[in-house]
């Protein structure tokens, strides 16, 4: 039992030397994936609502296509897909680049997570009260001076229950990892099976891990609601 017990715990948990474990690995595709996809969808936001056509258009094909196709598709052609292509051979760092199972998979998680999460900024951006907007443009706000000061803030706050969900989802999409033989949580759990024969364990560990790390993140969530959507509750008269 005690064997056991340290060989799951070597292979999820903690490792002798430099290796990543299996929680390590996913947690890092998940943090770096979020906060790029994060970054780089407030811009393509703001673009999607403009109302020239040659901003919007391309955003939006760029949403579509990446929320109309599944996200193990599209590391199957980040992975194995444009490695076999000879310009990418030909080239040193694309080469470097998609030989790596890792950025394959970062690359494919970031573009994906960026894809949804610019459509909740935008439609939150939408939904943003007239009013609102009218009221800083009567104190002086306009062009960038009324996105950072006013809209954003307020859409982005507006945005965090929607947004939270998705980042939930982000962590179960990091399960698709080991696909690019990178040694996510899945990744470790089959190689445990294997080595053990004891799948209910192994999996059965796998899927406690993603739900305590599931569980973490709707907190710390709840504690930003908290925190930026108080004025948003009704209230209770006394």
């Amino acid at each position: 039992m005690i064997e056991m017990l340290q060989t799951y715990g070597k292979a999820f948990l903690w490792s002798d030397g430099f290796h990543f474990t299996g929680v390590a690995v996913t947690l890092w595709l998940l943090v770096i994936s979020v906060v790029l996809g994060f970054c780089l969808a407030i811009p393509l936001a703001i673009a999607r609502n403009s109302r020239q056509k040659r901003y919007w258009l391309p955003v939006w094909t760029f949403s579509y296509l990446f929320r109309g196709t599944p996200l193990y598709v599209q590391l199957l052609v980040f992975y194995s897909g444009v490695y076999s292509l000879a310009v990418v051979r030909e080239l040193d760092f694309l080469n470097w680049f998609f030989r790596s199972g890792y950025l394959c998979t970062l690359l494919a998680l970031t573009l994906n997570t960026m894809a949804y999460t610019l459509e909740i900024f935008a439609g939150a951006i939408r939904d943003l009260s007239h009013g609102e907007v009218e009221a800083a443009r009567a104190y002086g706000f306009s062009g960038w001076r009324l996105y950072r000061h006013v809209i954003l803030p307020s859409a982005l706050r507006r945005a965090l229950p929607a947004y939270s969900n998705e980042v939930i989802l982000m962590l179960h999409a990091t399960s698709l990892a080991f696909t690019a033989t990178v040694p996510d949580i899945l990744k470790v759990a089959k190689d445990a099976n294997a080595a053990t024969y004891q799948p209910f364990t192994a999996f059965g560990i796998a899927a406690l891990i993603y739900l305590l790390i599931s569980f973490a993140l709707v907190g710390l969530f709840r504690l930003a609601e908290q925190r930026w959507l108080v004025h948003l509750k009704p209230i209770q008269a006394h």
